[in-house]
Order: structure tokens, then sequence, then C-alpha cells
């Protein structure tokens, strides 16, 4: 690792045919095997389907050299992710390692569906935002400049709401006269010195030295190395290129692939074709190992040995994303990208006692999805020994949840996620990104057997009645409280109050037809029970003579009380 150097990794997102990898090669002085569309199934498409990575260097701005005086060098590491609807799990795999992003936006069309998929999907993954304006050279020269300026004023009241309310806003045009397609890479610091230059790129140039930071990168924590592409090279063995999420990674180091069950050897890194000994978090590298299959492991993670465990289950943390208009329900089934890994989940909500209304949901935004607007409930706080609330459905704001995932998957802690409908009409205006939160507590395979039946998250429950008659001092029958098959048993000792305000337990069944007899537990007030002794019936002649008089309204009785969701005994529970 140079010390000297900076690895600092920069998204490229958009909307589709925006000029996202256009701008990626202007922009880069080296290119890495994955980079420019060079699958050749992008080439036949004419579409980037693939994360690509490209790199360029700049001296290291005086901000940097302030907090690190030993640095001279800044290394952007561009990350050109996918524009089209349909791989947007890829679109967020590459936020998961990015630093900063730059939000693509072609001038002639302004914010598209992808382009606010992509601002959301920013805002939860990285702090800092430049906005490049793409394609001014197809604007007509004498209102350029307005042109462009109407534009500008229009993203920045679509950014006013979101955390990236300040971006700086750059208008370049990254191909002029040109289109999108395969290429190698131009070269930042030929640009910066031709006159020839696309315009505004080196512009932008500046700019990221400007929005550059130094980022907080926990080296001494256990490797964690995101694999984005996997092949073999005859002779030398096998390389993965990826990123290094955590930790750091050396030469002749052992790694573990959890999803293979290997360790594997280290046997040499390359950093942009230039060999090191050495790479920490945020580094983009290849990682030679010995030799296994690289069909086996398109994407994944690898760690240090037994750091990292597959999961099929884990409680994580939720915040509802505003403008996605769909419902988020208990026992529905949602896309969740968890650990670089894309999966089916089934869902059921709870949060902390008193926090579950949730006030009406916010006016839709229009035919486009919008950012999320800050700032963010604190979603409820994590105790396994905790009691929780069962929620039917999450309207906004924040709440705790398990998933259970379709398939086990490998997660780092404290993973990053996001929940989406990617069921929905791909061309569709509507938001798809549904959610998104962190993970916090991973589950074991015996989860259901071992840790649901202790997991003290209940519903509320209860019934009604009305009092039949008054059957002495102390007692009182009850109807229309359980239905007549009901085991009365079960709800023997459970407390009942009366509505005008007495209380009283269970005592048993009356009869055969789902009456209950309840024991008062408080003295019947005058008021009540002059009202049940009115309701009583007169006999004989007294009756026949009696002028008639309406009814008392009968005396309401109500029982509630509480089951936990997962107790396999569906015990009730009463405080």
């Amino acid at each position: 690792m140079d010390e000297s150097v900076l690895n600092f990794n920069v998204g490229v997102l958009g909307h589709i045919d925006c000029g996202k990898t256009s701008l990626a090669r202007a922009l880069s002085s080296v290119a890495s095997t994955a980079s420019f569309d060079k699958n050749p199934q992008s080439q036949e498409r004419g579409i980037t389907i693939d994360l690509g990575f490209s790199s360029f260097s700049v001296p290291a701005p005086a901000h940097l050299k302030a907090e690190a005086p030993r640095l001279s060098t800044v290394q952007f590491t561009l990350v050109d992710c996918p524009g089209h609807a349909s791989l947007i799990r890829t679109i967020i795999g590459g936020a998961q390692i990015i630093n900063m992003m730059m939000l693509v936006v072609d001038v002639t069309k302004g914010m598209q569906t992808q382009t606010a998929e992509c601002l959301v999907i920013g805002g939860v993954l990285c702090s800092r935002l430049v906005v490049v304006l793409n394609k001014i050279d197809l604007l007509p020269e004498a209102k350029r400049a307005a042109q462009v300026e109407k534009m500008t004023r229009r993203l920045r009241a679509t950014l006013q709401n979101t955390r990236f309310r300040d971006a700086p806003v750059v208008a370049l045009a990254a191909r002029p006269g040109g289109a999108e397609g395969a290429g190698e890479a131009t070269g930042v610091s030929e640009l910066v010195e031709e006159l020839t230059a696309p315009p505004g790129v080196s512009e932008l140039v500046e700019e990221l030295r400007r929005q550059v930071y130094l980022p907080a990168r926990a080296v001494a924590e256990p490797l964690v190395f995101s694999v984005d592409h996997c092949f073999s090279i005859r002779g030398q063995g096998t390389v993965l290129t990826g990123t290094v999420l955590q930790g750091s990674i050396s030469v002749n180091q052992t790694v573990e692939i959890p999803a293979l069950k290997v360790t594997k050897k280290v046997k040499s890194l390359q950093m942009f074709r230039r060999p090191v000994e050495r790479a920490v978090q945020g580094d983009r590298l290849g990682v030679c190992v010995t030799q296994f299959d690289p069909k086996t492991l398109e994407r994944g993670l690898v760690c240090e040995v037994g750091y990292l465990s597959t999961v099929p289950a884990c409680i994580v943390s939720l915040h509802r994303i505003s403008y996605y208009r769909g419902e988020i329900r208990s026992k529905s089934r949602l896309h969740v990208t968890l650990g670089h890994d894309t999966v089916m989940a089934r869902l059921t909500l709870f949060t902390t006692p008193g926090r579950e209304a949730a006030p009406d949901a916010e006016p839709g935004p229009g035919p486009e999805p919008e950012p999320e607007p800050e700032p963010e409930p604190e979603p409820p706080g994590w105790d396994p020994q905790a009691e929780y609330v069962y929620l039917e459905s999450l309207e906004r704001g924040a709440a705790l949840a398990l998933l259970e995932l379709e398939r086990p998957v490998t997660v780092p802690p404290g993973a990053a996620l996001i929940g989406s409908r990617l069921d929905m009409d791909a061309n569709s205006p509507a938001c798809r990104l549904a959610f998104h939160g962190r993970l916090l507590a991973p589950l074991e395979r015996d989860y259901a057997t071992a840790f649901l039946p202790a997991l003290r998250v209940f519903k509320r429950k209860g019934k009604a009645g009305v009092v039949d008659r008054l059957h002495s001092d102390t007692e009182v029958i009850v109807k229309d409280l359980l239905k007549k098959e009901s085991n009365v048993a079960l709800f023997s000792g459970l407390r009942v109050r009366l509505a005008t305000g007495e209380a009283g337990v269970i005592d048993g069944p009356f009869g055969q037809s789902g009456k209950v007899k309840v024991r008062l537990t408080d003295a019947l007030a005058e008021e009540t029970r002059a009202r049940l002794s009115t309701g009583a019936r007169k006999k004989g002649k007294a009756a026949a003579e009696a002028p008639a008089a309406p009814p008392p309204a009968p005396v309401a009785v109500q029982l509630d009380f509480k089951r936990y969701i997962f107790d396999p005994k569906k015990r009730m529970i009463q405080n």
C-alpha cells in the first residue's frame, strides 16, 4: 500500500443513454479488464449491462494534504453502472462500494425514471454528489447557455429536499458529436492539456478535486472484499477483481470464499495493472489466488477465514422510501439487495410499543419518483430481550423487520440493504425502491426453532360482548364474548372490563351456548346494578299489566390480551 496515494471510488450513475460510459472513457487514463462495455453482450446490445471500472489520477488538493501531509496523489476509480431499468440490482451493487456519486443527466431530457431511482440509491449509500449535465453539444449554440441554466435550476429544485441540496452541477459534452460505444481510455492527463478536450471535462476534474475527502476506513478490521468479476489465467491462478470493503489484504494471506466454502492463498495483487503487496479498505484491485473454476463465483464476498457467515434470515432496521407508492406489508415478499446479492425475502414488521400508529402517507410526487426527504426518523432500537408490537404494514417512517430469505446469503456485519419491487414494469415511471436499512442481527440456520420462539413480537387482540344478566352480587353472565365452539378453559382467569368501569375475571362457561360467567373484582356501582336489574324480566300479572318501556342499553364487556406471534403454544397474555 502506497500511503502517498488515496484511492477514491466514484460511482457514475444515470438513465440509460445519458452518456455515462462516454464520460468514464473521457475521464480515464487506465482501463481495467471490465470497462467501457468490453463485454461482447454489451457491444451487441449497445448498452452497459455490467459494472465497469477505470481510473485516473490527479495531484492531491490542498485540503487533503492538510489532513494527510504524506498524500501526493488521488486516484479516482470510476464505477460505471448500467442505466437500464432491468439492471437495477447491478446498479445497487455498484453503489455500495462508492464514496461519491456522479449523477449523469442528459441535458436534452432532464430527470428520467432511472435518474431519479439512482438519486434515491445515492442518497441511501453515499454522502456526496456531483451532477453532470451531459450532451450540451446537442443544444443550439445560440441558446446553449440559457438552456443549461434552465435545466440547472430545475435540477436544483429537485435536489432541494434531499441531502444533496448543495450539490455542484457541471455542464459538459463527454463525446462531442459521438455516441456511446466500446473504446479505450482517452486519459484525463492528456485531456486537460489538449485544446481539443471535450467541453467541461477539465472543469469536472477540478470539481471532483474540490469534493474529494478522506473516507473513514477500518483498516484494522477483518478483511471483507467484494468480488464483481472472476476469471482464470492459465499457469497463474484465478483472478478476483473487486473492492476492499473493510480491513486489508496482502500477498500470501489465506482468505475464505464463504459461498464456495473454500479457502485460498493470495498469490499476487494488482491495482490497475500495477503490482502491489498490500491493499486496504477502498482500494480497487485484482487478487490472484490458487486455481478454482471462475464459473462458480460470478459475484460475492471474500473475507478473513471464519469472519463471515451465510445466513437464511436476519433482523434489520427499515426506512420506507417516501415516494414508493406500493404497500410494504408483513408476510409480503420483496426483492432485497443485501451483502452484494439480491434475493426474495419474506417480511415480518414490528416496532416498539407506542410507535405503531403512523400518520397518513404524503401525496404522490407526480409521474416521476423523487428522492427521499430528510431528516429521517430514527428506527426503533434492537434488543433481543425487549418486547415489540407487530405491524401489519409500514405506511411511512422506520421499523424493524425479520427477513426470511429465499436462499442463504453471505452478509458482512452492519451491511446496508435496499428492498425493491423488481417485478414491477421496468418502463413504468413509478419508483420501484421500497425501503432501505441496515443489518442488525444475522440468524443461524436453526433460527425457526432456536430464536423465533423467544422473539417477543405480539399482536394486540380484543373481544367484545355484553352483560346478559346479573347472576349474583359478585357475578354477571356475559354473552357474545366467545363463540359457541370456543374452549372457554383457555380464557379462564383473563381479565375483562365493563363499559361502566367495573373489572372482572372470566370464571368459566355458563351453559352450552357460549356464555361465560364473570366474577367481579370491583363492587358494582349502584347505577350499574340498577341498570342491570331494570333489564331483568318481570313475571306473572305484573309483567302483563306493566306499560311498555324502552329496554336499557346493554352493558358492553371488553376482553383485551396479546399473543406472541412466534409462540408455538399461542398463549394469551395480559399485562
